[in-house]
Parts: C-alpha cells; sequence; structure tokens
C-alpha cells in the first residue's frame, strides 16, 4: 500500500517512491549533523550501514546508486558530499555499483534547509539538476540521500534522470521529517 504525505497528495511525480530509514530526531538528527555540518567523515560507513540494513530487509529496484549531488560551489566549502559517503558504504554493502557524475548540480542554490515551506523548497531546485551524459539510460537508480524534508530534491533529481532515459528512480535517505 502506498501512502503519501499531505503535501505530495495530488503532486504528479517522476519519482516512483521515496523511503526512509529513520525520522530525523534524536540521535539520528545529531549524527546526520555531525556527518553533514562538523566534518564527523567517520559517522558513514556506520550510517552506510544501516542504510544497507534496511535495504536488505525492503528491497528496491535499482541497478545502480546515484548520490544526490552538491553543487561544486558547495562541494568544495564542505570539502566531501555526504551522499557521497553514505552511497560508497551502501554500494559496498549490497554490491551495487555506484555512479558518480551521472547526474550533476548545475545551479547553486539556497540550502534546501532555509526554504519557508514546501512550495519554495520545489522551486528552489526545479531545472537545477542534469544528466550530462548516458551513463544512467536505460537503468534503474536508487538516489540516495542523507535526510528527506518534500522530497522535492529527489523529485527534481529524478526528473533530470528520467528525461535523460533512467527507467525508474527511487530516492532512499537515512531519515525524514515528520
Amino acid at each position: 500500500m502506498q501512502r503519501l504525505c499531505a503535501d505530495c497528495e495530488g503532486l504528479t511525480t517522476q519519482i516512483d517512491g521515496i523511503r526512509s530509514v529513520f525520522l530525523f530526531e534524536g540521535v539520528t538528527r545529531e549524527a546526520i549533523h555531525h556527518l553533514k555540518y562538523r566534518g564527523l567523515k567517520a559517522l558513514a560507513p556506520t550510517l552506510g550501514r544501516l542504510l544497507g540494513d534496511y535495504l536488505r530487509s525492503h528491497p528496491l529496484p535499482a541497478q545502480v546508486l546515484v548520490p544526490v549531488p552538491l553543487h561544486p560551489r558547495r562541494l568544495r566549502e564542505r570539502g566531501y558530499n555526504q551522499a557521497t559517503l553514505l552511497s560508497r558504504e551502501l554500494g559496498t554493502l549490497i554490491d551495487l555499483p555506484l555512479v558518480e557524475g551521472g547526474l550533476v548540480r548545475s545551479h547553486n542554490t539556497l540550502s534546501q534547509a532555509r526554504a519557508a515551506d514546501a512550495e519554495e523548497r520545489r522551486r528552489n531546485v526545479r531545472g537545477v539538476f542534469e544528466c550530462r551524459n548516458d551513463l544512467l539510460r536505460g537503468k534503474s537508480v536508487l538516489l540516495i540521500d542523507d535526510v528527506c524534508t518534500t522530497g522535492a530534491t529527489l523529485e527534481a533529481c529524478a526528473v533530470a534522470l528520467k528525461a535523460k532515459g533512467a527507467v525508474s528512480v527511487w530516492g532512499l535517505t537515512l531519515a525524514r521529517e515528520t
């Protein structure tokens, strides 16, 4: 049975579905903030294993893993992409190839965490992702990110992936906002 949140009901989407392992609260929230904002990359293997455990229990159709990309400017500032770190660990655990560079963030936008509501989040990421090659054509893609708040970022990625021929696009995140 598919359940949609109130913000998603009535929307036409390209993403086939989004799954999250935890709610974005408590120790999960702290761990993600430490990974993402405090440079504690040593958390990535443990968090990646949690994604792997979830995926083994709740399989999703996927031939490749694709981390949600950061804009090059944000990547330089942070020094790493937390979604890529999680994807590398997950790929090793479940034996799926990681495809980097097939999906890019072509525009530097306001951080999604600063957007006021779901509509602003959708506007903020509309058209900012693109596939610059055919690496993902004909593939079932599993997008990996740390947090899903409204699904706007994952949806924007799915639009770009399907426009370049991805067969299916699912999102998997560590946590979701309630």
